[in-house]
């Protein structure tokens, strides 16, 4: 008689983590090195309070303490989660240790950046506080440890990691998370409703920040975040319900944008939501250009000066030449109606070149325009623009007898002037992310991104590819024209100098095509965000404006490097430039991209 045995498979070793830590010490090291950081926010870092923020204080973090606080938690969080501890493990559908890693590596970040920070600011290593060299030393054995957890995705016999920098990355990797069980619907809106809270706060945190250091550390401790955020699946999930609720979440969007103005008690940092919404606006109508039809344009920034002269000399301004006041919502169209004018006129002689030739054409017209408006002076050539001096003095605007110059109470808030604008600008907005879906969904829209991939190939399937790409660079200008209208207003003035190629201060071409890049050529939210992070870092950090075309290059090397699709990139651009079975966006959906958001 003979006994059957049951062949059983042994279970898969787990692949090995970036470093050679067997996976119980590596999870130990992590655990250790998280809580001893949390701790040692509670110690004093600094024995002087010349350092902002005050970091002298025993048993109460603040200023800097309080980000590496929040990166010590959430990796505590992230680890009990992949260890499946009950009531956290919705936190890695994508898997448990991807994110541990980021978050690590965060942490670590802010508070050797903070303890960097005050060596340098005050004069040596004497001035760090025990409690300082503390939380450095933490932070890196949970750092260590958590580059020792095993990978959530496993090696590729057929391609192994080549070197040590090669297994990092592998090791920060994670699986697609699978489809999202449904949910109750009201359950699905909260947590859209959440995540837009969660991402007004962190906007507006970022805004708020009273010291430069301060800001530094929330954007180290923000650009480790997000992608760990995607490396447990978290964002792919949100993306799963995005789609499947796409008004609720545009709604949700635009409601978090309009309560902004009333969190702001301070009308200098509205002032730069106010700015990043103009620069949005204008990145968007670029983005029809660049990202839909793939036409570069390296002029855009002039026809946000066509439409911002026009407002200005049809606006009542003293020093115009033309003498007439328009209402608002006449300047406003005359400003789109003009820089329409000015995309045709342009884009019917050029349009017919391609790559190269035409971003040289498109460069000649943006100088061209600078230069015109300048000489339009009265000796040079006729008196229309008010030459270099531009037109300054433009009346505020008028809406129904509410000046938004004026500060108002609305339900409580006080409103300066430029919380004022920033909601007129939110209007606009909505206006042009309106048509930009329209237009990206449409058989229009098909047909300019047929032309973007492949031009002969679309004549060839009968597409009238000059026409249409006239008709993206016609609504592109006129995008432009519609918030240029409003800048013009905002800023009290227009001068040609506004309006260059490259220049320290947006906007300016530089910045609006590097914008579109950086955020994901086609999508609705890519250009708002890379405008939002374009603008935002220049003016928190002043300094960083000496160095802006050089901060671009590095960015957008980087960016090439490790996320060539753009910080937000749809489904096609995610297949385009990376492994299908590592996609960590759902089927049905790109992103909030597709949302419209």
């Amino acid at each position: 008689m003979t006994t059957m045995t049951k062949n059983t498979a042994p279970a898969p070793a787990p692949t090995p983590g970036a470093l050679p830590l067997p996976p119980g010490t590596a999870r130990a090291l992590a655990y250790a090195g998280a809580a001893g950081t949390l701790i040692s926010t509670f110690l004093s870092w600094t024995y002087t309070e010349e350092f902002p923020g005050n970091l002298t204080v025993y048993g109460y973090p603040g200023g800097l303490q309080l980000l590496t606080l929040t990166g010590a938690l959430l990796t505590l969080a992230f680890l009990l989660s992949g260890q499946g501890l009950r009531g956290l493990r919705w936190l890695t559908p994508g898997g448990p240790n991807g994110a541990v890693r980021l978050l690590a590596l965060g942490t670590l970040g802010v508070t050797g950046y903070t303890v960097g920070a005050i060596i340098k600011n005050l004069g040596g290593l004497i001035n760090v506080d025990p409690g300082g060299y503390i939380a450095v030393t933490m932070a890196l054995i949970g750092a260590i440890g958590a580059l020792g957890l095993p990978s959530d995705l496993p090696d590729n016999p057929d391609n192994p990691p080549a070197n040590p920098w090669e297994r990092i990355v592998h090791s920060l990797k994670a699986p697609a998370p699978e489809r999202l069980r449904d949910l109750p619907g009201t359950a699905e809106i909260l947590i859209i409703s959440a995540s837009f809270a969660v991402g007004l706060y962190l906007f507006t945190f970022g805004i708020d920040t009273e010291y430069p250091e301060l800001f530094v550390g929330f954007m180290v401790l923000v650009a480790f975040l997000f992608p760990a955020l995607g490396r447990a699946g978290l964002t792919g999930r949100l993306g799963q319900l995005t789609a499947k609720h796409r008004n609720v979440t545009v709604t949700a969007a635009f409601v978090a944008a309009f309560v902004f103005p009333f969190t702001q008690s301070n009308d200098a940092y509205a002032t730069i939501g106010t700015n990043i919404l103009i620069f949005s606006t204008v990145a968007l109508g670029l983005n029809v250009v660049v990202g839909l039809a793939g036409l570069l344009d390296l002029g855009y920034v002039a026809f946000l000066g066509v439409g911002a002269y026009t407002a200005a000399l049809v606006s009542g301004a003293p020093t115009s030449s033309i003498g007439v006041t328009f209402p608002f919502w006449a300047a406003v169209l005359t400003g789109a109606a003009a820089s329409l004018v000015f995309g045709v006129l342009i884009g019917a002689p050029t349009l017919r070149l391609r790559g190269d030739y035409l971003a040289i054409v498109t460069l000649g017209f943006g100088e061209i325009f600078r230069i015109g408006v300048q000489n339009l002076d009265g000796t040079s050539g006729p008196d229309i623009t008010n030459g270099p001096n531009g037109i300054p003095n433009i009346p505020e605007v008028e809406i129904l007898g509410f000046n938004l110059g004026e500060e108002h109470t609305i339900l409580g808030f006080e409103l300066g002037r430029f919380s004022n604008y920033f909601l007129l600008m939110l209007v606009c907005t909505i206006i042009v992310v309106t048509i930009f879906r329209r237009a990206d969904q449409s058989r229009i829209g098909r047909a300019w991104v047929a032309i973007r991939e492949d031009e002969t190939a679309a004549r060839a399937m009968g597409i009238n590819a000059f026409r249409l790409k006239l008709l993206a660079f016609a609504l592109g200008a006129t995008l432009a024209g519609v918030a240029g209208t409003v800048q013009a207003h905002v800023q009290y003035t227009v001068t040609p100098e506004q309006y260059q190629f490259v220049e320290a201060v947006p906007p300016n071409s530089a910045f609006l095509l590097a914008a579109v890049i950086l955020g994901g050529m086609g999508t609705v939210s890519g250009p708002l965000i890379g405008a939002a992070l374009l603008y935002l870092i220049p003016a928190k950090l002043q300094f960083v404006q000496e160095y802006q075309l050089l901060l671009f290059g590095v960015a957008l090397i980087l960016l090439m490097r490790f996320r060539p699709e753009g910080l937000i990139a749809d489904r096609r651009k995610q297949l385009e430039f990376h492994d299908t079975g590592q996609l960590d966006v759902p089927k049905e959906n790109s992103d909030l991209n597709k949302a419209g958001v």
